[in-house]
């Protein structure tokens, strides 16, 4: 088990089950829009660096990396000699990879951070208000949605979070103006958080895949790549525990940088942040800056 995954564990033995799910705040609005003075177009998403607004211009598909030498199917074969993991890509929350797409060591690779709201601010136990199993969003067969995906939340958590709300009580950068819930541009729909749910231990081991939809996220990278070429990042999913520290959309309250993040994470009852073998292609500008600065 890595250190992420032990800190989830230990995040919620100290008791992080009643902060995730707290009722905090009156609702903020139920769908993504842009903040003033930026736009976006169909392959671009919003984001914060140090604390300004960016925009993220995606230039070819994620990757979900799969080497040699996992199991991402937990059939008990390593993926060299499975070919049927190959398939469908499996993109997994709580698995590191330890190279990116392009065979260069993934303790390299530019990071982002992607906000997840685990909390649920009406402490919602409608199970049809969880992401709806729109044909749209391509789901991957197999994926836990619609009623049945709200009444395994609400089995688990106690309510469901805004995460995998179809109509989020907050403001979130995915999915895109005018898309399904569970889908980003250029993004999987689907995630795998089979070993996060064992960690926390909502589920028994061992753990087995577990699809859901991509919940509703925002995003942060450091201020230094605020203004970046085209590149592979490596996403690091972040559960947001405390309503207190999700970004606002015009970023005047929240964890709006790398630091901001790192303060809620080592608070303790905060924020947790787990790897993943997801990788995203895209170029980062400071927000209504021309094109031509990547």
């Amino acid at each position: 088990m890595n250190k992420y995954v032990k800190g989830a564990a230990l995040a919620l033995s100290l008791g992080l089950a009643t902060v995730v799910l707290s009722a905090c705040g009156d609702s903020a609005h139920s769908q993504t829009v842009t903040p003033p003075g930026a736009t976006t177009q169909a392959n671009q998403t919003l984001g914060f660096a140090n604390g300004m607004p960016t925009l993220f211009t995606y230039t070819q598909s994620y990757d979900c990396v799969d080497e040699p030498n996992l199991d991402l199917d937990f059939n008990t074969v390593m993926a060299q000699s499975d070919p049927a993991e190959f398939q469908t890509p499996i993109c997994q929350a709580a698995t590191q990879s330890s190279i990116d797409p392009t065979g260069a060591s993934s303790a390299n690779t530019a990071v982002l951070y992607v906000l997840v709201p685990m909390f649920s601010v009406d402490s919602d136990t409608n199970p049809a208000d969880a992401i709806a199993c729109d044909p749209k969003a391509g789901f991957r067969s197999g994926t836990l949605c619609g009623t049945a995906l709200g009444q395994t939340l609400v089995k688990l958590f106690g309510a469901i979070p805004e995460a995998f709300k179809e109509k989020p009580s907050v403001y979130t950068d995915c999915p895109n103006p005018g898309s399904p819930a569970g889908t980003c541009t250029m993004h999987a729909s689907t995630v795998d958080l089979g070993k996060v749910l064992v960690a926390l231990g909502k589920l028994p081991a061992p753990a087995t895949n577990v699809f859901l939809p991509t919940p509703n996220h925002s995003h942060v990278i450091d201020g230094s790549l605020a203004v970046t070429k085209p590149i592979w990042w490596e996403v690091k999913p972040v559960l947001i525990l405390n309503q207190a520290d999700w970004p606002t959309q015009d970023g005047s309250s929240g964890i709006t940088s790398v630091a901001m993040l790192q303060a809620a994470e080592a608070a303790g009852n905060r924020a947790i942040e787990v790897p993943s073998n997801f990788y995203l292609f895209f170029g980062s500008q400071m927000a209504g800056m021309s094109m031509g600065t990547n």
